[in-house]
């Protein structure tokens, strides 16, 4: 008998109905490229959060009661109603950023709390294969969010890294028992006329074989155009290594102007002293020398998250730039190892 709800196990697992990712497909495509977003529902078993029904959230603000509500009537009608998360789409990979974050943290506030955040990149998808990640906020990182700890010297404190942000489980998509079994009964459908072999190279470039643009014969594999996908990731990383730029250069400009307060303060301080010994040389009372604090007013040193968040965001594009670029570099190194000696790769 499976125990529900175990708050001692950790959660190593996210198991998603099948019919769950085709309606998160459909939402997200039907909404691209604006983000399309959802609450997850299902069960807590063990160390696996089961997705097992999903509706999407509406246009209007009021999410919270719109929730509560579609939850109640399916606890009703006796649906798996255990809210265990939410939803996002995503374009290229951009999803790590303030508004994410914030939301995860709301369902997540407590460190036992178990929920988690899909992300369906819709553009990745178009190209053939599913990308459905689950992410959740890290314990450090829920305790630093609370306290609102991002500073130089907090992060110094406590090795909080950009990698400590998220931590990313395992997605498996299931299917029902019956249609497991209704698709091992499906009969593969015979082919209407015999096939004969080939003969010659024309029979096979005008047999049946060459409508498959898998199996064809063809130079497209050996194509090494730059792949606009890859193109759009790389045009995607400079605006945020430029944004990174933009981060350290106004945290550099707090530096300078706290570096120009403390400046100021020791100079007061130092006259204010000077006043006080030739104040005592003269038998009068000292001047407080903590006046420089009602004075002088030091810069508040701008919180590091976006910073982090930026460069978790960078990592994530250099992820996808290395997945992209790795067929290309092979094939590149194919043509350059079959060159005869004295041609030029141009």
């Amino acid at each position: 008998m499976l125990t529900l709800h175990s708050k001692d196990v950790p959660l190593t697992t996210v198991q998603v109905e099948a019919l769950v990712v085709m309606k998160i497909i459909k939402h997200s495509s039907q909404t691209f490229p604006t983000v399309a977003t959802g609450s997850l529902v299902g069960l807590d078993v063990g160390s696996t959060l089961e997705v097992t029904n999903t509706f999407p959230f509406p246009v209007i603000e009021a999410n919270t009661a719109y929730q509560a509500e579609m939850i109640r009537m399916l606890r009703e009608v006796n649906i798996d109603a255990q809210n265990i998360g939410w939803y996002t789409s995503a374009n290229m990979g951009n999803f790590i950023n303030l508004n994410v974050i914030e939301n995860q943290f709301f369902y997540q506030k407590e460190l036992n709390e178990r929920t988690v955040a899909l992300v369906h990149d819709v553009s990745r998808s178009a190209q053939g294969s599913l990308s459905l990640r689950a992410f959740r906020l890290s314990p450090q990182f829920i305790n630093a969010f609370k306290e609102n700890k991002f500073t130089s010297e907090q992060l110094q404190k406590s090795g909080f890294r950009y990698q400590d942000i998220l931590v990313e489980l395992p997605v498996q998509i299931h299917n029902s028992h019956l249609l497991t079994s209704f698709l091992h009964q499906l009969p593969s459908p015979l082919p209407s006329e015999p096939l004969d072999l080939p003969v010659s190279l024309s029979a096979l470039t005008n047999g049946p074989i060459a409508q498959s643009n898998t199996l064809t014969p063809n130079f497209d594999n050996l194509s090494l155009s730059i792949d606009p996908f890859l193109e759009k990731n790389c045009d995607l990383l400079l605006d945020a290594i430029e944004t990174h730029h933009t981060e350290n250069n106004n945290f550099q400009y707090y530096q300078r102007s706290l570096a120009r307060e403390q400046q100021k303060i020791a100079a007061w301080q130092a006259k204010r002293k000077a006043e006080n010994i030739s104040r005592a040389t003269l038998k009068q009372p000292a001047l407080p020398e903590d006046e420089w604090q009602r004075l002088f007013k030091l810069p508040q040193e701008p919180s590091r998250l976006e910073s982090m968040l930026n460069s978790r965001q960078v990592e994530q594009y250099s992820h996808q730039i290395d997945g992209f670029v790795s067929s290309t570099t092979g094939k590149m190194f194919a043509v350059k190892g079959n060159l005869l000696p004295g041609e030029v790769n141009e």
